[in-house]
Order: C-alpha cells, then sequence, then structure tokens
C-alpha cells in the first residue's frame, strides 16, 4: 500500500508542476503580446512627433521673411524654403515621394525630379497650405495617423499647435 500511496504523491507532485509551468506559460505570453502592443503604438507616436517635430524645425530655420512656400513638385505639395547664398538663389523643397518623406536643396532654377532627393524619414503623404499667416502641415508617418501642424510664419518666432 506504501508503494502506491508514493507514486500517488509522485504523480501529484508532477501533476502540480505541470499546471504550474502551463500558468507560468500563460502569463509570460500574456505580457510578451502586451509589450508588443505597447512598443508598436510607442513607436507610432514617436514617428508622428518625429515628423512633426522635423517640419517645424525646418520651417523655424528659415530665418527671411517669404522664405516659406507651399508650392507643387512631382505631383504633390511641397514646402519650398528660399535662400540666396552668396549672390545666387537657392531652394530646399521638402515632400513626399513613394513612400518617403524627401529633402531637395538645389539652384533655384535647378529642373530636377522628386526621385533626385534624399530620403528623410517614411511618410505616406505630405499636405501643406497657406491660410491667413499660418502654414498648415498635415503629415502621415508610414503606419500613423495624419498629424496636423499650424504654423505662424514670422521670422524666427514661428509658435506652433498640434492638433
Amino acid at each position: 500500500m506504501k508503494k502506491k500511496n508514493e507514486h500517488l504523491e509522485g504523480l501529484m507532485a508532477l501533476l502540480l508542476f505541470g499546471v504550474f509551468a502551463v500558468c507560468l506559460l500563460i502569463v509570460l505570453l500574456t505580457g510578451a503580446d502586451s509589450y508588443q502592443r505597447l512598443t508598436e503604438r510607442d513607436q507610432l507616436a514617436s514617428d508622428s512627433r518625429t515628423c512633426a517635430q522635423y517640419l517645424t524645425t525646418r520651417v523655424r530655420q528659415a530665418e527671411e521673411d517669404g522664405a516659406v512656400a507651399v508650392e507643387e513638385f512631382g505631383g504633390g505639395n511641397a514646402l519650398c524654403f528660399r535662400q540666396n547664398i552668396v549672390g545666387e538663389g537657392y531652394v530646399t523643397r521638402i515632400y513626399v515621394h513613394d513612400g518617403w518623406l524627401m529633402e531637395l536643396f538645389c539652384r533655384a532654377e535647378a529642373e530636377l525630379e522628386p526621385a533626385d532627393g534624399e530620403r528623410v524619414m517614411a511618410a505616406q503623404s505630405l499636405e501643406a497650405e497657406e491660410r491667413d499667416g499660418l502654414l498648415c502641415l498635415a503629415i502621415t508617418p508610414e503606419n500613423g495617423e495624419a498629424v496636423e501642424v499650424l504654423l505662424s510664419l514670422r521670422s524666427g518666432e514661428g509658435a506652433w499647435y498640434e492638433k
């Protein structure tokens, strides 16, 4: 009779260990899934903030009145920054092309294609519009929601508001 009790006790201990291991595995898998979802959400929010902050910084760097404009370039909107360097006119265009936010710096009269720019970061679209002294920008990062930014076009004092 003692042998049966010893086997039964060993079986119960093994069963208890199995239940504990299954519970531990469930907790670990649930935690890993939650962590992955939080990481993805934070990455999307970071991408949105980075795009908006990049555009805001570029507008604030344009110190001269009339240096910032919205123009058609490559079938979409482009944010253009004009400047004179040693008496020659140059323009920096920021636009979206083939899933990328692009930046193109060239002479003002140069006829370049959108593919000639440098990739800055992944983005779906950029919409820009000037209204009543405000620059209205809507940037959609690669896998995120559109972020709208309103910038005042006062030289060096542009405050921005994110919706």
